[in-house]
């Protein structure tokens, strides 16, 4: 069964650095994009930062200069280092990857289960 594993989180002060990972645990053929997205309670679900197998990223506004995702194709795996974070930062992030499981099947939508980020000010 294919689950996406989450570590890194927590809290931490005003003006200080988080690094979220995200890998993918299971057998697959392709991990088309992963990403993270996060939520405040009570708010939709929005988006921070994605990035494709071929390297195309796509940030939030509200965390571009600050925020930075990478990923190890070899380990399909997805990184976030999130620097200069603020107290607005604050919510649970969740990784997303879109995933072709096998060379026939289409792409599918997962969710890991979400880390707490806490920002004090």
């Amino acid at each position: 069964q294919v689950q996406l594993v989450e570590s890194g989180g927590g809290l931490v002060q005003a003006g200080g650095s988080l690094r979220l990972s995200c890998a993918v645990s299971g057998s697959i053929f392709a991990s088309v994009t992963m990403g993270w997205y996060r939520q405040v309670s009570g708010k939709p679900r929005e988006l921070v930062a994605t990035k494709t197998r071929d390297g195309f990223t796509n940030y939030s506004d509200s965390v571009k200069g600050r925020f930075t995702i990478s990923r190890d194709n070899s380990k399909n795996t997805a990184y976030l280092q999130m620097d200069g974070l603020k107290p607005e930062d604050t919510a649970v992030y969740y990784c997303n990857a879109r995933l072709q499981l096998s060379r026939t099947t289409g792409i599918a939508n997962y969710w890991g289960p979400g880390s707490q980020v806490t920002v004090s000010s």
